[in-house]
């Protein structure tokens, strides 16, 4: 849920990608470099393949293969595009457990979020005056102050690999062979599958294009508890984004006029 951050810069050639990290604070390069070496084994094409790294050095670089295709961010996801990244999704999360026991947790998880969500509910950021908005407002911090996000920490189901970055933009559709790839592993790392998807779905690219959230759930080999986590994830992190699109809010300038109001609707929407 980091707004407005940029830690590398891209050089792209006929076949290759070079990544070049200008800041690394957590492990960007080695949690990038440890999952696609992961996935070239485990779930080969359903990312760059690596090819070199150096890890170690002042500026640390990647590089991997170039892969054709158009983000999804911004595109009117049709039905088999939808059952496309469904398809990536279950790849990915058949990772066996004993390889993604072995990966380091990612940054951006359950305990992490939960922290985060209720430090900016406590503030009272400004949202401005709008009725809508102060409805939404009431409802989210109400549950988020509750007991309700504490059952979430606790994890019934195996980990899996996840991005832990939900940006639409990390989804490539490649109109050739009709599939879905994944890219960016910067922030990558052990997580909750539930949460993974809560953060995939209510993340505030979603707002740029359209992509039926049920259609993609439905398609997903979700058992009815892990139905009921995802859920309760979605209200986490639509509510985090929510808590940052006031007047003054580090997500408004990224997002246009408007974004408030939606994301309110959206709020009261999942917790209807």
């Amino acid at each position: 849920m980091t707004v407005g951050r940029c830690t590398h810069g891209i050089e792209l050639h006929d076949h290759t990608v070079t990544k070049r990290y200008a800041s690394w604070e957590r492990g960007e390069p080695r949690r990038e470099w440890t999952a696609l070496r992961l996935l070239a084994e485990h779930a080969p094409g359903l990312a760059p393949e690596p090819v070199e790294a150096a890890l170690e050095s002042d500026s640390p670089l990647i590089v991997m293969s170039r892969l054709p295709g158009q983000v999804v961010r911004g595109m009117n996801a049709t039905g088999e595009q939808i059952a496309a990244i469904a398809t990536a999704l279950n790849r990915l999360h058949q990772i066996p457990r004993a390889v993604v026991d072995d990966v380091a947790p990612a940054p951006w998880g359950p305990a992490t979020a939960v922290r985060k969500i209720r430090a900016l509910a406590d503030a009272h950021p400004d949202l401005g005056h709008d009725g809508l908005v102060r409805q939404a407002f009431r409802v989210g911090a109400a549950w988020v102050n509750s007991n309700a996000p504490d059952q979430l920490l606790a994890n019934p189901f195996p980990p899996v690999l996840g991005l832990a970055d939900g940006n639409h933009a990390n989804m490539l559709w490649d109109d050739r062979d009709r599939t879905v790839r994944l890219i960016d592993w910067e922030d990558s790392g052990r997580n909750d599958r539930a949460f993974e998807l809560g953060e995939l779905t209510e993340h505030i690219s979603r707002l740029d294009g359209t992509l039926d959230t049920r259609l993609l759930l439905d398609s997903l080999d979700l058992t009815w508890r892990e139905a009921e986590r995802v859920h309760s994830f979605r209200r986490l992190i639509a509510l985090g984004w929510f808590l940052q699109l006031g007047p003054d809010g580090p997500a408004t300038p990224h997002n246009p006029p408007g974004t408030l109001q939606r994301q309110a609707e959206r709020i009261l929407y999942l917790f209807t």
